[in-house]
């Protein structure tokens, strides 16, 4: 059984077709979708977005967070931004999270601390989509 899947950031849309699986992380935990789950509308965290599609398949995406809708036929991601997790730069996305860590660390008058977390925040998760990517293809 499958559900149709789109996943669409501000910019474009980076997915649409056939799944038999969601999985993201939303406010509350990482939730599975499957088709036949019930009406649902959740926001989500910064972090991967796997899509198993029919056939067994699964890519990897990162979204920036965004919300995730269940209607009866269709499960939709509205994500501010949204990336393949092969088309992120990892070595970009570990320097801007040592950058967040030294501005958290080496804090000076001109700190801004919430702008410092959400850096360090976006660039965990951009890192933990890679993982889950390397994780699917076994490296």
């Amino acid at each position: 059984m499958t559900v149709h899947c789109d996943i669409v950031s501000a910019e474009e849309s980076i997915f649409s077709g056939l799944v038999e699986m969601v999985i993201a992380a939303g406010s509350q935990g990482d939730l599975g979708v499957a088709p036949g789950h019930a009406p649902l509308l959740t926001d989500l965290q910064p972090g991967p977005v796997r899509v198993i599609k029919q056939g067994g398949e699964e890519e990897v995406y990162y979204v920036s967070g965004g919300y995730l809708e269940v209607q009866p036929n269709v499960v939709t991601i509205l994500a501010d931004t949204a990336t393949r997790a092969h088309d992120i730069d990892e070595a970009a996305a570990e320097e801007a999270r040592r950058a967040a860590v030294h501005a958290i660390t080496n804090q000076g008058g001109e700190f801004d601390y919430a702008s410092a977390a959400a850096q360090l925040a976006a660039a965990a998760a951009q890192l933990r989509a890679i993982q889950q990517l390397r994780k699917k293809l076994g490296q």
